[in-house]
């Protein structure tokens, strides 16, 4: 069984920091715990005293961002004020503002979930607080089902801004600009909210068309009756 990891503990941290930038550069299969001492410092045996097994550290190491990522978002949602729209655009502010500072994060996440399912249930896990924020933020606006519905827009949310920070750096030779820079940060950035305008003037369009054709229903069955 792991020992408990306090952030404190400046040993556990810098193993952590080490397998974190190990698993980016090559992978869950070149990951090891000699090569991860060497990264941090620190006595191999250390790795397995506060981990207790590979499997472990890299369970710690998602567990961490996963951690860090709520609470964050949490934090954005306790100041959030105004509409729904303005709610919206704080909410994706502070996504952005996370992966920004922590670009390793969607990279890593990216090549676990593609290593095999070994991962996939503890991702899944950690996506649940998030995926859940949405709904509860769009219910009554989201249709329950259909391509508008909120675990659709949540999909579509989070690859936007997480596939920007995984695949930027392969677009260096395209672009005029480092897309890794602030300049291509921006404008991303003002991307995702021009995208959440339009997926939000949409919602609202279809909300007022439902509820003219319940109003309209409502009535003939009146008259009717």
């Amino acid at each position: 069984m792991n020992r408990p990891t306090d952030e404190r503990n400046e040993t556990a941290t810098k193993i952590l920091e080490a397998a974190d930038e190990l698993l980016v550069e090559g992978g869950i299969d070149g990951l090891s715990s000699r090569a991860v001492a060497t990264r941090a410092g620190v006595n191999n045996a250390l790795v397995f005293y506060y981990f207790g097994s590979k499997q472990g550290l890299v369970e710690r190491v998602i567990e961490r961002y996963y951690q860090r990522h709520v609470a964050a978002l949490e934090s954005a949602t306790d100041a959030m004020t105004g509409d729904l729209r303005a709610r919206l655009h704080a909410m994706v502010d502070a996504y952005v503002d996370f992966m920004e500072a922590h670009r390793r994060f969607p990279r890593l996440v990216q090549s676990l979930a593609a290593s095999g399912p070994a991962f996939h249930e503890l991702i899944g896990h950690h996506m649940a607080p998030l995926y859940r924020w949405v709904e509860r933020a769009l219910e009554g606006v989201a249709p329950k089902t259909g391509p508008l519905a909120a675990g659709q827009l949540y999909v579509t949310v989070s690859g936007v801004v997480t596939s920007w920070y995984s695949q930027a750096p392969l677009l260096a030779a395209l672009w005029d600009k480092d897309p890794e820079g602030p300049e291509a940060g921006a404008e991303r950035r003002a991307h995702v909210h021009w995208l959440v305008d339009a997926m939000y003037e949409k919602l609202v369009a279809d909300a007022r068309t439902a509820s003219r054709d319940d109003a309209r229903r409502t009535l003939a069955e009146r008259e009717g009756g």
